[in-house]
């Protein structure tokens, strides 16, 4: 293997470890819960702070990166996030385990917010959309991994070891990236300060007003929490237009239209789709009666399709643009979600993983056509940034996914039975299961309506010829 597919390699792992991390705490917060004492409300943080942190500093470590040099940062990241997991799984009580998972989260977004840029520098831009494919794998098989390895490792070793089990894989991928990735280019920026203490602000109100919806039903403190996000989200824009290094800069939507709508359809395809996953164990788990491992065996074979299929789609969009497999692969995704509209009391189990399958060919379709998309249409010397902005909106739209998904589908059953279904200490029966899948549905409704804004914007964004591109730098 040359150099560049050696430091790709490191990166890849790199979007694997930080995508399980994602999801791998999802099917072990029974046993958290149980261990250290405490409550579903404290307990979602250590999901919620995770994708909170990631999203609000991704795009300044990023404009670290273009400082300071690329390859630093996302070494660092790596040394961070290996500590953070280890500090993670010794954690002795709920609110130190919160803390920990936001040190880890500031590696992950080192790692996430140089990656893209990372590849842009070593990749052509006809090379950069195989590229953005085996990336696209990592993150598809992190998926997989963390799902899977979330129930496996919390039934038969321990909840601690799934956060246990970064520490030797970092330890590994530090050495590598030291010896391998190395990119040079530095450019003068400075940083959002204000702008990124007011998206603190906002997402931490927003999202702390949708986990009290879920707590104790819609009630006036958490309309004023989401009403105050609101208003200090469109604070947030305002400072953003003054700034000369935002943390969204609005000046590059303006670039040209190919750069712009691929953000935003990355956005909303995250926004729409991301949660779709945990929607489908509570079905399984709550209203199926299966245990959170077996449920989560049902989601495998759309991932690993996913993770297969990659590479291919990713050598399409070189050749042909991303317009037309990324829009497509919304399509599929869209198909997916028709179907779990579908789902009644007594489906076959299937059907789960038909649906599954769909959307792990649409996603296989759309991430590394878009992403590639997104790095090869940046502004000329905004790689860096352009990676950090996409990273950013697509962690916001990881947390509105995830708040959606939660407040909605609670928001028909009892505070109580909400909490035992997603705590798996309950299963659901007769009147009440139909309510809950009517929640369920209701979740999937609001996905629908964004997916389809996401497709949209993919089959508008214009047409591009990736060959014609691999003479810019």
């Amino acid at each position: 293997m040359n150099s560049s597919n050696l430091a790709l390699m490191v990166i890849v792992l790199g979007t694997l470890m930080s995508a399980v991390d994602t999801t791998i705490v999802l099917l072990a917060i029974p046993s958290i819960v149980e261990e250290l004492h405490t409550d579903l409300f404290t307990i979602l943080w250590v999901i919620i702070l995770y994708l909170l942190v990631i999203a609000v500093f991704t795009t300044q470590l990023g404009r670290l990166g273009d400082i300071y040099g690329r390859a630093k940062l996302y070494n660092l990241g790596f040394a961070i996030f290996t500590l953070g997991s280890a500090l993670c799984g010794a954690s002795p009580t709920a609110i130190s385990l919160v803390a920990f998972r936001g040190i880890q989260g500031i590696g992950a977004a080192m790692l996430q917010a140089n990656s893209g840029a990372i590849i842009a520098d070593i990749f052509p831009p006809n090379r950069r959309g195989r590229a953005y494919g085996y990336t696209s794998i990592g993150w598809n098989a992190g998926a997989t991994l963390g799902i899977v390895l979330g129930g496996f490792i919390t039934t038969f070793i321990g909840w601690r070891y799934i956060f246990y089990i970064n520490v030797p894989i970092g330890i590994v991928a530090i050495i590598l990236g030291l010896r391998y990735i190395k990119t040079l280019e530095t450019r003068k920026v400075k940083l959002d300060i204000a702008g990124m203490a007011s998206l603190l602000v906002s997402l931490s109100l927003i999202v702390y007003g949708a986990a009290d919806i879920a707590g104790y039903g819609i009630r006036l403190l958490n309309i004023v929490f989401i009403s105050a996000g609101a208003i200090v989200l469109l604070i947030f824009l305002l400072i953003e237009r003054r700034q000369e290094f935002p943390i969204i800069d609005l000046r590059a939507f303006k670039s040209n239209r190919v750069f712009t709508f691929s953000l935003l359809a990355s956005f909303l395809q995250t926004t729409g789709y991301l949660a779709t996953a945990f929607i489908i164990i509570m079905y399984l788990q709550g209203i199926r009666a299966l245990s959170p491992f077996s449920a989560s065996l049902l989601l495998v074979p759309g991932y690993v399709l996913a993770s297969l299929v990659s590479p291919f789609t990713g050598r399409l969009s070189d050749k042909i643009g991303a317009r037309i497999p990324a829009t497509i692969g919304l399509a599929l995704m869209i198909g997916a979600i028709l179907i779990y509209l579908n789902l009644t009391l007594t489906t076959p189990l299937f059907v789960i993983i038909l649906a599954s399958t769909i959307g792990g060919l649409g996603s296989s379709l759309f991430f590394p056509a878009n992403n590639s998309a997104i790095m090869a249409n940046a502004p000329r010397g905004f790689y860096g940034g352009a990676s950090g902005l996409a990273r950013t909106l697509s962690n916001i739209g990881t947390i509105l996914s995830y708040t959606i998904a939660i407040s909605i589908s609670s928001v028909v059953v009892p505070r109580y039975v909400a909490f035992e279904v997603f705590l798996g200490t309950s299963n659901l029966i007769g009147g009440v299961a139909s309510a809950f899948l009517t929640g369920l549905k209701s979740a999937f409704y609001v996905s629908l309506g964004i997916l389809i804004l996401a497709l949209i914007f993919s089959a508008i964004r214009g047409k591009e010829i990736r060959e014609k591109l691999s003479d810019k730098p």
